[in-house]
């Protein structure tokens, strides 16, 4: 995990986005950005607040989502460390359209509009990067559709469980730690955290998988997979 009493432009040179800059643009960009740190519960920003920059999490977790006026919330997004967010809002010059609030205890780097500005007028690669990011993004949040359109809660279920093991389905066995409480990892699924629990208890029972806290034993990865449909 990167270590959070590290200088601002040695953090600045582990955001992907700025990998490629100039010691004398680091320097730059560092003028233009503050340390964040948050504690377990704590909010970042809720949703309507103006964005005068992005985000890049240094160490912890932040949970993007949206709350209805009935107080059910859907988190949209975890965002862990290394990870950035906030890049289009900032870009489109419209408020925050979710809330973010920290899972754990969480340090960030604010990096502000202006220097982003300035960097995409002077540098085109800076420019493509910062364009791909966003598209790898919007792919995602593309396949999230899908999946809660057209696949079953099981499925759901199963394909993130998959996602968070980069073992060989091959593999007899492999245990996964799941980065954050069930509640989120459910609402982020688009499920209750009663339906969840439910396919959590037919998995194991099916000799799937072996729920104990947060850790979760995969029994057989590739019969997982064919369960999956």
């Amino acid at each position: 995990m990167t270590n959070p009493g590290q200088s601002v432009p040695t953090l600045l040179l582990q955001v992907p986005l700025f990998s490629g800059l100039s010691e004398s643009d680091v320097s730059n960009v560092a003028r233009y950005t503050r340390e964040r740190k948050l504690e377990k519960g704590e909010l970042l920003f809720q949703r309507g607040d103006p964005a005068h920059g992005f985000y890049f999490v240094v160490s912890g977790q932040i949970k993007l989502g949206v709350s209805s006026a009935q107080g059910n919330e859907k988190v949209v997004e975890v965002v862990g460390p290394m990870q950035t967010f906030g890049e289009a809002v900032m870009l489109m010059d419209r408020p925050y359209p979710v809330f973010a609030e920290a899972l754990v205890t969480s340090s960030l780097l604010h990096i502000g509009q202006n220097v982003v500005s300035e960097l995409i007028d002077q540098d085109p690669n800076f420019a493509r990067k910062l364009l791909a990011g966003m598209a790898v993004r919007l792919h995602g949040m593309v396949k999230d559709v899908e999946a809660y359109s057209l696949r079953s809660s099981t499925q759901r279920v199963i394909g993130y469980l998959l996602q968070q093991t980069d073992d060989d389905l091959g593999a007899s066995s492999t245990r996964i730690q799941l980065p954050t409480s069930k509640q989120v990892i459910a609402s982020r699924l688009n499920l209750t955290p009663e339906t969840l629990s439910r396919i959590f208890h037919d998995l194991s029972d099916a000799g799937l998988i072996k729920v104990q806290g947060k850790e979760i034993t995969l029994l057989d990865p590739a019969r997982l997979a064919r369960h999956q449909g």
